[in-house]
């Protein structure tokens, strides 16, 4: 057994196996999904290292095959709730499945490896992307709720809830990698790239995630000094404003900086940022 990894157990073997079931079920819906046929294949992988006893050294491995499938199982899911604009009567319920679902990678690298970081036994890019999807997946249901004044009105409660957790989401994907410090001794032949990478801006979906945090910032601001909120309440939430105003900041400085003449829009990010101000 290898050194901090304990042996896979029954239950990440049962949602294996149910798993299994419900991507075959969900290819009922749309045999020829890339992602659904995708996770059909891995799956058949991972129900073969349990058939043959896989070694627990192949433990990182396992895990993050088992990240892929629930990744893309789950964005087959997502799809089809943005598709349906999020249904009132069972978004909730769905949402918080997805999210709960999005979360079991993290749950079982930490108890199956309790000597190693979860980053270090998932891989920063497959970490990143259950952060981003769990933000963005709650971006998308606060941006349609955003249009359903009717209904903040009746569960403004329930909508900062919602804002705060996919903003805490979004942060943390812009955390897991460090920023590179220009003085690390790192040569860089393109000065754009240099800037790009010390200010954590490692993809396209960075941008995106500062974007999307400004915005739910902005909704939250709208929304929050009538929320009814007791002081110690408001104690435990974020400094929205604060956030959505340094995040923004950041992304202006870099689509007009490095990325200037790219094609990235900072209309939005500038009347957000006048009236955070």
């Amino acid at each position: 057994m290898a050194d901090g990894c304990r042996r896979p157990g029954l239950e990440l073997e049962r949602r294996i196996f149910e798993l299994d079931s419900k991507c075959s079920s969900l290819r009922l819906e749309k045999q020829d999904d890339d992602y659904l046929q995708n996770a059909s294949a891995i799956l058949d992988k991972l129900k073969n290292y349990y058939r043959q006893g896989g070694e627990s050294n192949s433990l990182p491995k396992l895990l993050q095959d088992y990240t892929q499938v629930i990744l893309d199982i789950t964005f087959y899911e997502e799809n089809k709730l943005v598709d349906q604009e999020f249904p009132e009567d069972c978004s909730p319920y769905k949402i918080q499945q997805l999210l709960q679902d999005l979360t079991e990678p993290e749950v079982f690298a930490a108890r199956f490896a309790p000597g190693q970081d979860v980053q270090s036994v998932l891989g920063l890019e497959l970490l990143e992307c259950l952060y981003w999807r769990r933000g963005a997946l709650l971006y998308m249901y606060c941006h349609t709720l955003h249009q359903r004044k009717q209904w903040i009105k009746k569960n403004k409660t329930t909508f900062l809830k919602c804002l705060q957790e996919g903003v805490r989401y979004l942060m943390r994907m812009l955390q897991v990698r460090n920023c590179v410090k220009l003085n690390d001794g790192v040569v860089f032949h393109d000065s754009s790239t240099a800037n790009l990478l010390s200010e954590g801006v490692f993809s396209d979906t960075h941008l995106l995630t500062m974007m999307y945090i400004g915005e739910m910032c902005f909704w939250a601001v709208k929304y929050e000094d009538c929320s009814g909120e007791t002081s110690d309440r408001k104690e435990e939430t974020l400094q929205f404003r604060d956030i959505g105003m340094q995040i923004l900041h950041k992304y202006l400085s870099v689509c007009e900086g490095p990325l200037q003449g790219q094609g990235w829009n900072t209309e939005n990010a500038k009347e957000i940022l006048n009236i955070l101000q």
